[in-house]
């Protein structure tokens, strides 16, 4: 079976070093890094992962490249006597990603948007670059369209708003835990407050 375009780009991210030069990606990361944290760009880097998330070339459509830092929970180590397993370092998980931070970071950065979703662009020993795609929820473009206009509160539907503070989007509910199902999802839902934070 022939393949299309979009499965072939999407066969180049899934391994970026091998597809892309070392020198392409070098300069890159350097061009990004001296850009703005929030960063407006014309069309997405990633256009695969753009369109299964929801984004059109169309009016009312913005995409966003951000910086956020890399590395896990940052706990420095306790000098006082106490057992090591009551330190409260190891066996800690995070509540929060660092791509729903990001999502967050630029909600509040563009108040009058909304954040769709959000995929991963690059990263080097520091940051990580996430493009976060956007819409204008009172554009007439998006509440006049079949998908987007669901987000839309002139709709009648003021469910999705602020929807990356809530754990909305894909990367809020992977860090909820909703992505799984079945045998060991059991304390996920309703919610992971509903049982107690037993689920993480």
């Amino acid at each position: 079976m022939a393949r299309g375009l979009y499965q072939h780009v999407r066969e180049t991210w899934k391994q970026p070093k091998e597809a892309t030069p070392h020198m392409f990606r070098q300069t890159r990361m350097a061009q990004w890094r001296r850009e703005p944290v929030n960063c407006k760009i014309d069309r997405p880097t990633r256009i695969d992962a753009a369109r299964r998330l929801g984004y059109k070339a169309k009016q009312g459509v913005v995409v966003i490249r951000t910086r956020i830092r890399r590395g896990g929970l940052r706990k420095g180590k306790i000098h006082m006597k106490r057992k090591p397993s009551k330190a409260g370092i190891k066996k800690i998980t995070m509540a929060k990603n660092t791509q729903r931070m990001a999502e967050e970071r630029v909600g509040r950065h563009f108040p009058n948007l909304e954040v769709l979703n959000s995929y991963w662009v690059g990263q080097d020993g520091k940051h990580k670059f996430y493009e976060v795609i956007m819409i204008d929820t009172h554009h007439p473009a998006i509440i006049s369209d079949k998908q987007l206009g669901v987000f839309s509160a002139e709709n009648g539907n003021k469910s999705h708003r602020g929807r990356a503070y809530r754990g909305k989007t894909s990367a809020g509910k992977r860090g909820r835990g909703l992505h799984n199902k079945g045998k060991g999802a059991e304390k996920l839902r309703p919610s992971l407050k509903a049982n107690l934070n037993r689920g993480k």
